[in-house]
């Protein structure tokens, strides 16, 4: 029996034990820098099979598992496990058991399939060298885990990474591994900006953070459509303005909170030095003055290619080379993963998890609705196990 073989027969063996663990987590979710029990349950799987799990602080968790092969090569396989604050919809027999709080983006399909993943490797050590570091992150919905991941030195061991994501547009059976960009950067920025009160019948005698503020909201899409080349996607979102006391009040201070999204880092760094100058410029134009404050959720995700390469020969030896996808186009959203891949090189998969016989596997991320077709755990499981021994057998040495 080949190594493909031998994985694909031990991750169809334990299917309905990583359903029932998917299941677990999606019954009690928790929220970003809260997974408390969430990480208590991992711990109690990967101690199941005599790993010992080290701490991340504050909710990360890794563990390793060494070959019985020579090897001296590792690889970090990562899963993120935070839930959102969406109240779930639908009345599924597995359905979020905590009011306002829901695993709408497929992080418990993630865990359930890193511990699937374990589970192949731990019995199957003698098809490997080198060490498999499991690392279940925390934070991913606010930009926060990865970083703390990498600051803690849990990837010092590795020369490569590699994580998975569930995809509601992509058919169950199909693999998404695409090099290059593939997420947006995330930025939240905060501008402030300081006028002075007066009646609105004596505009002169005041200064009137309301209208620089709008004036900002306005210009600020002119960075992207003029200031980026067209064929270089970048975003400004801009969600919130607060301003003013009182409707016959000239506003004395304003608040815009927005985000930038882009695909590259050269991108990000442009539009965010251009629009602090257009914010301070701005304001200084009308008489007040203006701060912005940015916040750095995730760096934009760009799939190293030799790793993408490797993953995509293993998507097809596991799955077909009908099924692997190899060219799809990125995405503005973001994902913390990139941080991880900054460090260490490596390439992220998006595992099919859509089956149009069942609506609610099709509908957007995030939705109160989202849900998956199980049958992704058998993909997302088998290509976590036998990418890591590809890459410790094959490709760390080719």
């Amino acid at each position: 029996m080949s190594t493909v073989e031998t994985i694909l027969q031990a991750v169809a063996e334990d299917h309905a034990y990583v359903v029932g663990l998917r299941r677990h987590f999606h019954q009690h979710p928790e929220l970003s820098r809260h997974e408390d029990a969430t990480n208590e349950r991992i711990i109690e799987e990967l101690s199941s099979l005599g790993l010992e799990v080290h701490r991340i602080p504050e909710h990360s968790l890794y563990a390793d598992i060494t070959g019985e092969l020579p090897g001296n090569n590792a690889i970090v396989l990562r899963a993120d496990i935070d839930a959102l604050p969406v109240q779930e919809a639908d009345d599924r027999p597995y359905a979020s058991q905590v009011p306002g709080v829901m695993h709408a983006c497929g992080h418990d399909a993630h865990i359930a399939g890193l511990i699937g993943a374990a589970r192949v490797l731990v019995r199957n050590r003698h098809l490997f060298g080198g060490t498999v570091r499991l690392v279940f992150q925390e934070g991913e919905e606010v930009g926060y885990g990865g970083h703390k991941v990498v600051e803690s030195g849990a990837l010092d061991i590795a020369s490569r990474t590699f994580g998975i994501h569930m995809a509601s547009n992509v058919p169950v059976g199909s693999v998404v591994i695409t090099p290059g960009p593939n997420n947006a950067s995330v930025d939240y920025f905060n501008i402030a900006i300081s006028g002075k009160g007066a009646h609105v019948s004596t505009p002169e005698a005041g200064i009137d953070a309301l209208y620089i503020a709008s004036q900002i909201v306005v210009a600020a899409q002119a960075l992207v459509t003029r200031r980026v080349n067209p064929t270089n996607s970048v975003l400004i979102g801009i969600g919130k303005l607060t301003a003013g006391t009182a409707y016959n009040v000239v506003a004395e201070s304003a608040v815009i909170e927005g985000t930038i999204r882009a695909l590259t880092p050269k991108t990000r760094e442009q539009v965010k030095r251009e629009l602090e100058e257009l914010a301070c410029s701005t304001a200084r134009i009308y008489g007040g003055t203006a701060s912005i404050r940015f916040e750095d959720y995730t760096s934009p995700l760009i799939n190293e290619e030799t790793s993408s390469h490797e993953a995509q020969r293993t998507a097809a030896s596991l799955f077909g080379e009908e099924k692997v996808i190899t060219n799809r186009p990125a995405s503005l959203q973001g994902d913390d993963m990139a941080e991880l891949i900054n460090r260490v090189p490596g390439a992220y998969a998006f595992v099919g998890s859509a089956n149009a016989e069942r609506p609610n596997t099709q509908v957007s991320h995030h939705n109160k609705s989202f849900d998956i077709d199980e049958d992704a755990l058998t993909v997302s499981t088998a290509l976590y196990a036998q990418y890591a021994i590809d890459y410790l057998q094959t490709y760390a040495g080719a």
